[in-house]
């Protein structure tokens, strides 16, 4: 799956957790998922957690991440009116 793909599962919507990106339909910020990463936790622990999440959408916060450090802006449209799960 390239990049571009992952990328469409992060959202970024002003009214929907103060704009920080999140997997998209859900309230769970990428920093959250990247921090859980960075402490050790495993996909499969972070899967059990945060139930309603998939494999894709942890790859998807990584890419991102890895956008973010090389100082690139990746445009990821807004969302407005759209009721996250």
């Amino acid at each position: 799956m390239s990049n571009n793909n992952l990328l469409s599962r992060i959202s970024i919507d002003p009214a929907i957790c103060f704009g920080n990106p999140c997997i998209r339909g859900h309230r769970i910020w990428v920093s959250v998922i990247l921090d859980l990463l960075a402490s050790g936790a495993t996909f499969e622990e972070i899967l059990e957690e945060y139930s309603g999440i998939e494999r894709l959408d942890i790859l998807a916060c990584i890419a991102y991440g890895a956008e973010m450090s090389r100082g690139y802006f990746r445009e990821i449209p807004l969302t407005q009116n759209q009721e996250a799960v």
